[in-house]
């Protein structure tokens, strides 16, 4: 049995998950900042890559339980 076929992404559908412009992800791509596969002239975003990306950049809230110095 074969591994499953990632799902892949046009450079356009992978704007549109992270509602940005198609500018935004070619520049990605340029910088070696996402994951991509070349086929032939093709350029395809594997859709793994657009949640490490988000998950990768997500900045998670700082808990506080309590503040030094000031009473409950």
């Amino acid at each position: 049995m074969s591994a499953p076929t990632p799902r892949l992404l046009t450079v356009g559908q992978a704007a549109e998950c992270l509602a940005t412009g198609e500018r935004f992800i070619r520049r990605l791509i340029a910088e070696r900042r996402i994951a991509f596969v070349r086929i032939g002239r093709h350029i395809r975003i594997p859709a793994s890559a657009i949640e490490a990306f988000i998950s990768d950049g997500t900045v998670h809230p700082i808990t506080v339980t309590s503040l030094p110095g000031r009473a409950a």
